[in-house]
């Protein structure tokens, strides 16, 4: 007798679910089953824990930024489920959470997001939010004329309207779907008045025009990236991500028309990601000044006239 053991009986998912009684009980539960399911990040967070309080926090109607004091809070049935399904629907569909919840926040500012566009996350954001574009220019109310070129949901644009108060901006994008998330982001800021939106090809929209700052978050993944992306990529339109074979088609020709876009002392800030191996390559004779953000020290480049003419 001494050798049989007694198990306690598994509890059922039921059971399991009712255990789960505070915020913080939700927020261990997501961990363990976004861990377990292998999920991808990278869409606004890059750590399980704050995807988890993401998500739960926004299905329980609490504010994003103040975990703390809720912590404990107790939950009532219909909570508990809400969060659940929200949290099951991030592990079985793989969608990214701006896509589940409808809205992506960056550098602090509420954008609304769907797959009409990419999810906001460009480190363009970081630059437009802090002074590393002083050197070249020094008095923001002297920028009168920003473009946000392959604008997407107009991330970009709404943030260099509030970083340039005296600016007109201009978005420009490709794909009519976009630039319809885009127009509603510019209504949910109330910048109508001065970022205006573009439909074309790149520098199709634009003749003529010339601006103090350009700023492209293009795509840019090359071809065997692209066919290893995690599923959580692969809901975000393939168009907005896919550069070519070295990631640079797109590229060449944003850079080829570039110059005759930017006023004298004007600038181009250009996001390629983690291609810069392709990048140097294409352009070998391209002198730019790479920018560091959180993400990286050579994500970001930054392009003058001059620079430019030398491609």
């Amino acid at each position: 007798m001494s050798n049989i053991r007694f198990l306690r009986p598994s509890p059922s998912p039921t059971e399991a679910i009712e255990s789960l009684r505070t915020v913080r009980d939700l927020i261990r539960h997501a961990v363990s089953r976004m861990q377990a399911s292998g999920i991808s990040l990278g869409h606004g967070t890059d750590d399980l824990f704050d995807e988890a309080a993401w998500l739960v926090l926004w299905s329980l109607h609490l504010p994003l930024e103040r975990l703390e004091p809720f912590l404990d809070a107790r939950l009532t049935p219909t909570e508990r489920q809400a969060a659940i399904d929200l949290i099951e629907r991030r592990c079985t569909e793989r969608l990214p959470s701006a896509y589940l919840t409808g809205e992506a926040w960056l550098r602090g500012t509420r954008f609304l997001s769907d797959p009409r566009a990419l999810v906001p996350r460009s480190p363009i954001a970081e630059l437009l939010d802090g002074d590393a574009l002083l050197p070249w220019l020094p008095d923001p109310e002297a920028v009168l004329s920003v473009l946000d070129l392959c604008t997407g949901g107009a991330s970009l644009a709404v943030l260099a309207a509030q970083a340039y108060p005296q600016a007109q901006v201009i978005g420009s994008d490709l794909s009519p779907d976009a630039l319809a998330l885009a127009a509603d982001n510019i209504a949910l800021h109330h910048l109508a008045d001065r970022v205006h939106l573009r439909q074309g090809s790149l520098w199709a929209p634009l003749k003529g025009e010339r601006f103090d700052l350009i700023v492209c978050n293009p795509p840019y993944v090359n071809s065997a990236s692209m066919a290893a992306l995690p599923p959580e990529y692969r809901h975000e339109p393939q168009s907005a991500l896919a550069g070519g074979s070295d990631g640079m088609d797109l590229i060449r020709t944003i850079l080829q028309g570039a110059g005759e876009h930017l006023t004298d002392a004007g600038v181009m800030v250009l996001e390629v990601g983690h291609e810069v191996v392709h990048f140097e390559a294409a352009f070998p004779r391209l002198e730019g000044i790479w920018l560091p953000v959180a993400t990286g020290d050579d994500q970001l480049v930054l392009l003058d006239r001059t620079a430019l003419s030398r491609l």
